[in-house]
C-alpha cells in the first residue's frame, strides 16, 4: 500500500488514492494513510453476521466515494462472489508467487519444498475463486539453495513494491484489455516487457 501511495503522489501518475479502507482498526496502513493526508475508513468484519453483509457495507462506502478501482494490499479476507462480480475487472490483487503456481497460504515454504528454481509475484484482476483472474504483471525471483522462507519472502517483497504500482499505472492508463482469461497490455515499453504478461496487443 505504501508503494502505491508513493507512486500516486507523482504528478504524472494516472491514478489517485482517494481512501484507504481496512477491516482492522489497528492496521498500520491506516496510520500511514493519515500521515499522508489520505482519508481512511474502517469497516470491521466482526460487526457483521455474514460475509455478504460485510461486503455490502464495503460496496456502499466505495460507491459513496465514487471509487473506480480497488487495490487489495494485505487484505486477508475472502470477498463474496457477489462483491467480486459487482466490481469485476476493477479489483487488483497481488500474490507472492508466479500464479497459477502456489495459490493460497504458506507460499514461500511450498515453493522451496517443491524444488522450484524460480518463484516471484503476480498482480492480477480478482475473480471469485481464490488467487484467480487475468494476470497483469509478474516478476520472477530465483530461489537459492540456502533460502529460508523469510529470506525468499523479503526478496520477493522488493519486486512486489515494484510491480504493483506498474500494474495500477497500466490499468489506470487504460492500457489493459481483458480477452477471456487473458489480460493484454498495449504500448509496453521495452523495460516493462520482461515483467508484464508477455501477451500484448
Amino acid at each position: 500500500m505504501q508503494s502505491l501511495v508513493r507512486a500516486c503522489a507523482a504528478p504524472s501518475f494516472p491514478a489517485e488514492i482517494i481512501s484507504v479502507l481496512s477491516n482492522n482498526p489497528e492496521a498500520a496502513g491506516l496510520k500511514f494513510a493519515a500521515t499522508n493526508s489520505i482519508p481512511t475508513q474502517v469497516i470491521d468484519h466482526r460487526d457483521y453476521d455474514s460475509r455478504e453483509e460485510f461486503d455490502t457495507q464495503i460496496t456502499a462506502y466505495l460507491e459513496k466515494i465514487d471509487a473506480d478501482l480497488i487495490c487489495l494490499a494485505g487484505f486477508m479476507r475472502l470477498l463474496s462472489a457477489n462483491f467480486v462480480n459487482r466490481w469485476r475487472d476493477r479489483i487488483l490483487n497481488i500474490h507472492p508467487s508466479l500464479l497459477p503456481a502456489f495459490k493460497g497460504l504458506h507460499v514461500h515454504e511450498r515453493a522451496i519444498e517443491s524444488g522450484a528454481r524460480f518463484t516471484g509475484c503476480t498482480v492480477h484482476f480478482v475473480r471469485p475463486e481464490m488467487d484467480e483472474g487475468p494476470i497483469i504483471v509478474q516478476a520472477a525471483v530465483p530461489i537459492h539453495s540456502d533460502d529460508t522462507a523469510e529470506v525468499l519472502a523479503a526478496r520477493i517483497l522488493e519486486q512486489e513494491h515494484r510491480i504493483y504500482p506498474l500494474a495500477l499505472e497500466l490499468v489506470a492508463d487504460n492500457r489493459v484489455r481483458i480477452f477471456g482469461a487473458v489480460a493484454k497490455i498495449s504500448n509496453a515499453v521495452p523495460q516493462q516487457r520482461s515483467l508484464i504478461n508477455p501477451t500484448s496487443e
